[in-house]
């Protein structure tokens, strides 16, 4: 059976900061990292999908944890073909004029290319210390299944090349009947990392939680099932507390799904609070996992929000 890692989305959400789950002493970017990498072996990076980091935050990140902790990074949110603020593009890079919103279109290819160059630079230390588990490719919910859209997603995969990379689907075109063992079978082929979901069903963007591996990686990401998932904001979309037989349930089918790979990351996102938090710490529980081991004293000022 493979190992499995379980952690959270984000360790620096502000509904987290708030809810009280940090102690006192853990008040600064690193500090707060690492607390959370002394109770979990691995963590997902949501900031890079809003904005690149710098080397120099990354390099941070690596110093405030232990060998054997593990990031999976989100890709920025204008290569996953997600509409951008302008705002969250290095000044150097920004186009002159136009929307407060772009799309890659918008972009002159050497000002995309260059942006790329940035964001593989800034994985670099995190790659260099063996913490890399792999690069996250989220693509939007309109983005249905097809030669085009198949193009694409291994486009983006190989500029993310020689890391491992895991993609999330988000429209029921890609699983509706045969297209689900299709998608499989591309992504299997392109050694692509399946994302598999549990979510809310019954909505346009829900996806059923296929629990199967195409990669040495396997990983499967947590929402909850709140009834607000359409309509609520962030915190009523994914205010869900998983119960204790749901919990040992999904144990007992992640253990199987172990069994078909390498790796497998377990990131719950049902980040009101610190739900999100107390369900990992509960499943881990369950599946005996351990945290990868407590960080070395972080450098002062090193680290930031994940």
């Amino acid at each position: 059976m493979g190992v499995i890692k379980v952690g959270t989305a984000s360790w620096a959400d502000r509904m987290l900061l708030r809810s009280g789950w940090y102690p006192r002493a853990a008040n600064t970017p690193a500090g707060r990292l690492d607390f959370y990498a002394g109770r979990f072996p691995l963590v997902e990076v949501d900031t890079s999908y809003y904005a690149v980091p710098v080397p120099e935050t990354t390099q941070g990140w690596v110093d405030a944890t232990p060998a054997g902790f593990t990031f999976d990074v989100k890709a920025f949110s204008l290569f996953t073909g997600h509409p951008t603020p302008v705002a969250a593009l290095p000044h150097d890079l920004r186009p002159a004029g136009g929307p407060s919103r772009i799309r890659r279109r918008d972009l002159p290819t050497a000002a995309y290319d260059e942006l790329w160059d940035r964001f593989r630079t800034a994985l670099d230390p995190i790659a260099a210390a063996g913490r890399l588990g792999a690069v996250l490719l989220q693509f939007p919910p309109w983005l249905t299944r097809g030669a085009a859209a198949e193009r694409r997603v291994a486009e983006l995969a190989e500029r993310c090349r020689p890391w491992p990379v895991a993609v999330e689907l988000r429209h029921g075109s890609w699983f509706d009947g045969a297209a689900a063992l299709e998608t499989l079978t591309f992504l299997r082929e392109h050694e692509l990392s399946f994302v598999c979901v549990d979510m809310p069903q019954g909505h346009p963007s829900s996806v059923p939680p296929i629990l199967f591996a195409t990669a040495e990686l396997a990983v499967v990401r947590f929402h909850g099932h709140s009834t607000a998932w359409e309509t609520g904001d962030k915190q009523e979309k994914f205010r869900y507390a998983y119960g204790d037989e749901e919990l040992r349930r999904w144990a007992e089918l992640l253990v199987e799904l172990a069994g078909q790979a390498g790796e497998l990351h377990v990131l719950f996102n049902n980040c009101c609070g610190d739900q999100a938090q107390r369900d990992a710490a509960r499943l881990a529980g369950l599946l005996g996992v351990e945290p990868a081991g407590r960080a070395q004293p972080a450098r002062t000022g090193a680290g930031s929000a994940g």
